[in-house]
C-alpha cells in the first residue's frame, strides 16, 4: 500500500521548487494534490510537469485573508476534507542591513511569511480531516541569525510560534503540527539571496558551503522526502517539534 493511499493534501507555495518536488512525491504515493501559488502560469506549468490527474491548481495570494478563505473553500469542494496541509509559501526579502531595510519589503515579507502561515492555520484546520497532518515551512534562519536578513529571520522564527500554538489547540482531533528548517537549498530563492551577499553569486554560495558540514547546499527532493515522512502515517506521535534538515549546520 502507497504512503499516503487515498490522502487528500494542499500545498501553498506550490510552484516554488519544494512545494512542486512534494506535490510529486505525495501523488506517487497515492495523494490527490491541489496546489496554490499567486502566478497562473507558474501553476499551469507546474501541473503540467506533474502528469497526473491527481493534481490541480487554484491562484491566491496568501497575504490576503479572502483569498485564503477561498482556497480553503474551493479545494475542499474538489477533495473534501483535507488530510495534509503543507504550508508552505514564503519570499526571501532582500539583503540589506536593518538599518536600510525597506520597511515595505519588512512589511511584504511578514505578510507572506508570517500572516499567510497563521491565516493557512485560520481557514484550513477546521477543514482538515482528524488524525491529519499540517507542516510548516521555517528554515535554519528561523533557529540562528544572520546578518542582512532581518525580515527573513524574523518571519522564520514567528512561524515556530504559530506553529506551537496550532500543535497544542489541533491535538485533541490528533491532527499533527511541525515546522521544517531547512538549510540553504539550491533553488531560486538561494540564488536570489547569494547575489544580495556577494555581487559574485557563485562565491557567496561557496562560502556558505563552508559552513555546512556536510560541504553543499540540500536539495529541494530532500526536503520533500522529509515533508513527505511527516504527511504520513509514519510520524503519527510526532508534533509540535521543529524538524531540521541541515546538513549539520546546527551541530
Amino acid at each position: 500500500m502507497k504512503r499516503l493511499e487515498n490522502k487528500t493534501a494542499l500545498i501553498t507555495g506550490g510552484a516554488g521548487s519544494i512545494g512542486l518536488v512534494t506535490a510529486k512525491k505525495f501523488i506517487e504515493q497515492g495523494a490527490r494534490v491541489v496546489l496554490v501559488d499567486l502566478n497562473e502560469d507558474a501553476l499551469k506549468n507546474a501541473v503540467a510537469s506533474l502528469e497526473s490527474s491527481q493534481a490541480s491548481y487554484i491562484v491566491a495570494d496568501v497575504s490576503q485573508s479572502s483569498q485564503v478563505e477561498n482556497y480553503a473553500k474551493i479545494a475542499t469542494e474538489r477533495l473534501g476534507k483535507i488530510d495534509i496541509f503543507f504550508n508552505n509559501a514564503g519570499i526571501e526579502g532582500v539583503v540589506k542591513p536593518i538599518t536600510e531595510y525597506p520597511e515595505d519589503v519588512f512589511d511584504k515579507v511578514i505578510a507572506v511569511n508570517v500572516k499567510g502561515v497563521f491565516m493557512g492555520c485560520k481557514y484550513m484546520l477546521p477543514l482538515m480531516r482528524d488524525g491529519g497532518s499540517l507542516i510548516i515551512t521555517s528554515s535554519v534562519a528561523g533557529l540562528q541569525g544572520s546578518a542582512g536578513t532581518s525580515a527573513y529571520n524574523t518571519s522564520k522564527h514567528a512561524v515556530i510560534g504559530v506553529m506551537r500554538s496550532v500543535a497544542l489547540e489541533a491535538a485533541p482531533r490528533k491532527i499533527r503540527v511541525n515546522s521544517v528548517h531547512p538549510s540553504p537549498v539550491d533553488n531560486r530563492m538561494m540564488r536570489s539571496l547569494e547575489s544580495g551577499f556577494n555581487p559574485d553569486g557563485a562565491a557567496a554560495k561557496a562560502q556558505m558551503e563552508k559552513v555546512i558540514p556536510l560541504g553543499r547546499y540540500a536539495e529541494p527532493a530532500e526536503i520533500g522526502d522529509l515533508v513527505l515522512f511527516l504527511a504520513s502515517d509514519e510520524s503519527k506521535y510526532i508534533t509540535g517539534t521543529t524538524q531540521v534538515i541541515d546538513g549539520g549546520m546546527g551541530a
